[in-house]
């Protein structure tokens, strides 16, 4: 199998780098042993010059806004637009927004505030690489932005009241706001990080409590890497004796 570039387009805050890992280490741990990635730092201008030479690219979080005056904004979109049907993308977060935006859509910073804590998000549609099946999911978020008006040609595939567009899918790409990578403890230590400064006390209470439920990474995790990897959904009954 063809080796997965991971785009990488931010990093932890730096108060944070020594006590957790980086984006693209979690994404290759999310992927699992025996998955060849390539990491591509996006704001140092680097992406790949082939996307047919991968399986897929994932677009990590990134502290940026799709519209900010970036350098290495504008050739992210093309790339995007260019890699679309030459290989198969994933969004995360930031790469969630970025995609929408490269593909017709529109992203700015929420009139609703910080999104952080564990966020439930209800499953609007089903995709065949998301097996195990799940009406919900609870995943570990952090953001201000949002995606406000989704393209054209997009899938809603999850949704919440205060994140309508929080799964999207296409043929050959599919993105989501929340973030699978990151550990309870991760997404805690990063709201402790902007608590009172940046995050109302209140809010952040809120979000560290919720941090400490059941999350469901494990179940967006696979959904990720059955789209990758092209893994065809269980036959029903196999395996289960049935």
């Amino acid at each position: 199998m063809k080796p997965i570039a991971i785009l990488e387009t931010g990093k932890p805050p730096e108060a944070l780098a020594d006590a957790f890992d980086d984006y693209p280490a979690r994404f290759r741990a999310l992927l699992g042993e025996g998955v060849a990635t390539v990491r591509f730092d996006v704001q140092a201008g680097r992406l790949p010059a082939d996307p047919e030479a991968f399986q897929g690219a994932i677009v990590t979080g990134s502290a940026a806004g799709v519209y900010d005056d970036l350098p290495w904004i504008p050739p992210l979109m093309d790339w995007l637009r260019g890699a679309r049907g030459r290989t198969r993308l994933v969004g995360i977060c930031f790469g969630h927004q970025a995609m929408a935006h490269a593909f017709g859509g529109r992203v700015q910073k929420s009139d609703k505030g910080w999104g952080i804590g564990l966020h439930r998000y209800a499953v609007t549609a089903h995709e065949p690489w998301m097996f195990p099946k799940a009406a919900s999911i609870a995943i570990p978020v952090s953001h201000q932005d949002q995606v406000l008006t989704p393209p054209a040609d997009a899938r809603v595939i999850a949704a919440s009241e205060f994140t309508p567009y929080a799964g999207l899918a296409w043929d050959d790409a599919m993105s989501f706001q929340c973030h699978p990578e990151f550990q309870p403890e991760y997404a805690a230590a990063l709201v402790e990080s902007r608590r009172g400064s940046r995050i109302p006390e209140a809010l952040a209470d809120e979000a560290v409590a919720s941090l400490g439920r059941a999350n469901d990474r494990a179940v967006l995790t696979a959904w990720i890497r059955a789209f990758l990897m092209l893994t065809p959904p269980p036959v029903e009954g196999e395996g289960s004796g049935i």
